[in-house]
């Protein structure tokens, strides 16, 4: 590599930078930074447990938290929210690769990280789990966490089949004191918040468009592999999500799915539904090249009198007649910290609640059937429960 390729490649990592600080401030972008030092780690432990020495106040009873999954994500968005509202969260970190569970671990303060499940399993002081390991494990991971006793935040998508959706929703049926959360996040995001009390005021059906760019992923990039759903579960459940809190579940059953995309396609999708209240909604996918700003993504919206467009979560416009506004905030929120600690907060309080079996059903039934009709080619028929 030529230094002016070196010199092109430093150049364009620091303007990246510098427009995650404008789009999330400083220090979120720090510790996106900093998450990527973390996924090089290499020094783990040799039992299935490493203790933190440095720990401070092991024994504290705020420590009540396990992270299962040490990746990207669980270190730069759930960990870094997490201690924001309570220094003394984590207890433990679990992850198959050592070197990742003892670097979360020590890098935000916890007692110990382990690779084996059956120690936090027997742990009495953690009461939440969050869970965001590979997709094929999380169901597994969340039946015996629930069975256990543990409250459980399961990353999306929560099933990656139909059979894991039956083990996950019985566990939940016998289990009816243990509070289960979801990772969808945007639904708790403040534009679409915004978005969702205008709408209350509309009757009628939607007419709902999405246009996403997500991320460019190499052909041998974990998402692909079989088991673990492709990325219509792993990536386009957060709009499928979002367009079944658009139109909500009480209408959205039974609807029908049309794909318009060849079979065989492993990034570039577009489905169209129709839904029970006569809502319509197509949802357009493309990875086709790295965006400089990560995922973008653009919803249409009209509803009786109101159109609505949100773009990126960084803006909302909303016209009802004469009335016009735009909603603005200064960083942009995809509602990442409103939905881990809420997840918290239920968890922790007895008058809390976790997400409905009802909800949990349908969404999952909603991107199951969804990546079945791309596989297929076919429409399918979604019924009611």
């Amino acid at each position: 590599m030529s230094g002016e390729d070196i010199n092109a490649g430093t150049f364009y990592k620091v303007k990246k930078v510098v427009r995650y600080i404008r789009l999330y401030g400083f220090l979120r972008t720090c510790v996106k930074v900093k998450g990527q030092y973390h996924m090089k780690s290499i020094e783990g432990f040799t039992e299935n447990k490493w203790t933190n020495k440095a720990c401070k106040s092991p024994d504290s009873v705020n420590r009540c938290v396990a992270i299962i999954g040490c990746g990207y994500y669980p270190y730069s968005v759930i960990a870094f929210y997490m201690k924001s509202i309570n220094k003394d969260f984590l207890r433990c970190t679990l992850d198959i690769d050592r070197p990742r569970a003892r670097s979360l671990c020590f890098d935000y303060g916890g007692v110990y990280a382990t690779d084996d499940l059956e120690v936090i399993l027997a742990d009495k002081q953690i009461k939440l789990v969050f869970i965001a390991s590979n997709h094929s494990s999380h169901a597994e991971y969340a039946e015996r966490c629930i069975k256990a006793g543990k409250h459980v935040h399961i990353e999306k998508p929560h099933v990656v089949s139909y059979e894991q959706l039956e083990v996950l929703t019985n566990a939940q049926k016998y289990s009816p004191d243990v509070k289960v959360f979801l990772g969808f996040n945007r639904p708790r995001s403040y534009l679409f918040s915004c978005l969702m009390e205008t709408l209350k005021l509309q009757s009628g059906p939607s007419m709902i468009n999405w246009f996403i760019v997500g991320h460019h992923l190499q052909d041998n990039h974990w998402y692909y592999d079989a088991k673990e759903g492709g990325r219509i579960l792993g990536n386009l459940s957060h709009w499928s999500d979002l367009t079944l809190h658009l139109v909500g579940i009480k209408n959205a059953f039974p609807c029908e799915i049309i794909p318009a995309t060849l079979p065989g396609s492993k990034s570039d999708y577009i489905v169209a539904i129709n839904f029970a209240d006569g809502s319509a909604a197509v949802i357009s996918f493309s990875a086709k090249g790295q965006t400089s700003t990560g995922v973008r993504e653009l919803l249409n919206l009209q509803k009786q009198d109101c159109l609505a467009s949100l773009s990126n979560f960084e803006a909302l416009t909303i016209d009802v007649g004469d009335f016009k506004k735009t909603y603005k905030p200064f960083y942009r929120d995809h509602g990442h910290r409103n939905n881990i600690l809420n997840s918290y907060s239920a968890a922790l309080s007895t008058s809390g609640t976790g997400e409905s079996l009802e909800y949990i059903r349908s969404t999952a039934r909603f991107f199951l059937a969804i990546r079945d009709a791309m596989a297929t080619g076919e429409k399918i028929v979604i019924t009611s429960e």
